[in-house]
């Protein structure tokens, strides 16, 4: 795989996986063929960002977890709503790396 190819990918969407991670990614991705290259590249990735702030703004009815594909946990924190607000604050420090695990095991899953 082309090194500039890889490095540009990754400058663009290293903010999406955790940082002690990148490395690891970056010598995958230099393995992959052109097709396994497009499937990673057309990959879908969530921002930790925005998961960040609806789980600010909307968090306590569940929002966030049914973003991240949590659907059981998502219904059961609309349920308590927010688990009487402290399941809520804890996502609130936990949602991005959460994001940014579940964004990095959807390229492992390509390999």
């Amino acid at each position: 795989m082309d090194m500039q190819r890889v490095d540009m990918y990754l400058m663009t969407n290293s903010k999406y996986f955790p940082q002690e991670k990148v490395p690891y990614i970056k010598e995958k991705l230099m393995s992959f063929d052109d097709n396994r290259f497009m499937m990673a590249s057309s990959t879908e990735l969530k921002d930790p960002t925005t998961l960040l702030i609806i789980s600010i703004l909307i968090g306590s009815l569940g929002v966030d977890r049914f973003m991240l594909g949590e659907t059981g946990l998502g219904i059961a924190k609309l349920l308590t709503v927010g688990g009487c607000g402290i399941w809520t604050i804890i996502d609130w420090f936990s949602v991005q790396k959460r994001t940014r695990e579940q964004n990095f095991n959807k390229i492992m899953a390509i390999m």
